[in-house]
């Protein structure tokens, strides 16, 4: 699939939204004025592809609502889902990593209002915005950290243990507090967890269930819960 083309579907956007925002957040009104005047807002629904693996970086993208699934395809066909990118950071950010196709699909996992650029206008944003670049390269950096630490969890780690930390991570970066516990803001699905896991669903399923029998989790309607945190955290060691 090629890269869906983006339309201007929102109105005119205040400068307040972006100025919070690490990238951005060292620029004063007249500059944050002037990047969003050269940006293109579309929302998408859930389940809908902001950009495809190998595809022409031809944009890139700030979040500034709602989340994304990072997706990376196997070479026997597997989609496996490499991050979850929360609201207020940028993607499909091509350029930073000395590339010209995007390495991985994203996915959003529930509705999501999204701004986007050229590609052309990077170097202009590097040279002319205070910030711009530090702190992409700070969220390059962190993204690398999280799949290194993935990645030594699939070597070294039991699925049980693989199960939990991504658990953890999810409510850690979007949980939301309800009464009884924490909640993953945005739909996941089983499917979702195994592919986030490297496991199979039929294990994912099985571990949920005997979670929630014993009070850690609660799962329906494609929403997670965690019950019980300090529970995960020792599961997630091992112990």
């Amino acid at each position: 699939m090629n890269e869906q083309p983006v339309r201007k579907t929102l109105p005119q956007l205040d400068e307040s939204l972006l100025k919070h925002l690490p990238p951005f957040s060292k620029l004063d009104r007249r500059q944050i004025r002037a990047v969003l005047d050269q940006a293109t807002s579309r929302r998408y629904e859930a389940g809908r592809t902001i950009f495809d693996e190998g595809a022409e970086a031809g944009r890139f993208f700030m979040l500034l609502d709602g989340y994304v699934r990072v997706v990376r395809v196997t070479p026997t066909g597997e989609q496996v889902t490499a991050l979850h990118i929360p609201a207020g950071q940028l993607l499909g950010i091509a350029r930073a990593l000395g590339r010209d196709t995007y390495p991985a699909t994203a996915i959003t996992a529930a509705e999501s209002i999204v701004l986007s650029w050229p590609m052309l206008l990077w170097d202009s944003f590097v040279a002319d915005y205070d910030g711009f670049a530090s702190e992409t390269y700070k969220t390059v950096g962190n993204r690398v950290g999280e799949m290194n630490d993935r990645i030594i969890e699939m070597a070294t780690q039991q699925v049980e243990q693989r199960v939990a930390n991504a658990l953890l991570r999810l409510i850690n970066q979007t949980g939301r507090k309800v009464a009884d516990g924490i909640e993953i803001d945005f739909p996941i699905t089983r499917q979702d967890l195994s592919e986030l896991t490297g496991t199979t669903l039929h294990t994912a399923s099985r571990l949920l269930s005997a979670w929630e029998k014993q009070g850690l989790v609660e799962s329906h309607r494609k929403r997670i819960k965690v019950l019980n945190p300090h529970a995960l955290v020792v599961l997630s060691q091992g112990h």
